[in-house]
């Protein structure tokens, strides 16, 4: 789902919207992600050698062909934007960090950190908690709960104790179609998520 809403694989048939009018399997990577839609990997993809102020500064949303990017200087806007960032995700400590030295959850909570950079409209997150300490549960849980009302969050996850701790709505797929839709407690009686996730 998540690949052909990014333009990663293109369907058969069928269109996926964004909005009203934007039929995303007509456009291109680069189009979907101008067009506000950001997406973290389940595997964190962060610039290892790099603090974790220069991943957020490469992440941020500014002219990146070579001229601009050989002799550009941060503003005072720019840098504000960053620390405000830093704050959201709670890495304040660790900015001159290279984030080759950061835990498994702090590189996720960076990675998200590069997507709020760019300020999307839409965040598609693939197993946040995978692997991580249930302090690194609770603390992602209220990352992304605090970015609701500013961005849309959509989260694919297996751990329902996480699902439970923040969705507002949650949609069971099976074999691409929708199983089941509603709140976190019509999901989990609902028959036909229990046959097929459980089997009878």
């Amino acid at each position: 789902m998540m690949d052909v809403i990014t333009g990663k694989t293109r369907p058969d048939s069928g269109k996926a919207f964004f909005g009203q009018t934007m039929n995303l399997t007509q456009m291109t990577e680069y189009e979907i992600s101008t067009a506000g839609i950001g997406r973290k990997f389940q595997k964190p993809t962060v610039f290892p050698q790099h603090s974790v102020f220069q991943n957020l500064e490469l992440a941020m949303h500014t002219n990146k062909n070579v001229w601009p990017s050989l002799f550009a200087q941060l503003t005072g806007e720019q840098r504000d934007r960053i620390d405000e960032v830093l704050t959201t995700i709670g890495l304040q400590e660790q900015r001159d960090v290279e984030a080759a030295y950061l835990s498994h959850g702090q590189k996720q909570w960076l990675e998200i950190g590069m997507l709020l950079m760019q300020d999307p409209h839409l965040l598609l997150v693939d197993e946040p908690v995978a692997g991580m300490t249930h302090q690194e549960m609770d603390k992602t849980a209220e990352l992304l709960t605090g970015l609701a009302g500013k961005h849309s969050v959509v989260v694919v996850e297996h751990d329902m104790d996480f699902v439970r701790s923040i969705a507002n709505k949650v949609t069971v797929l099976h074999e691409g179609s929708v199983l089941a839709e509603g709140n976190m407690q019509s999901v989990q009686t609902d028959p036909r998520v229990i046959e097929v996730y459980l089997g009878e």
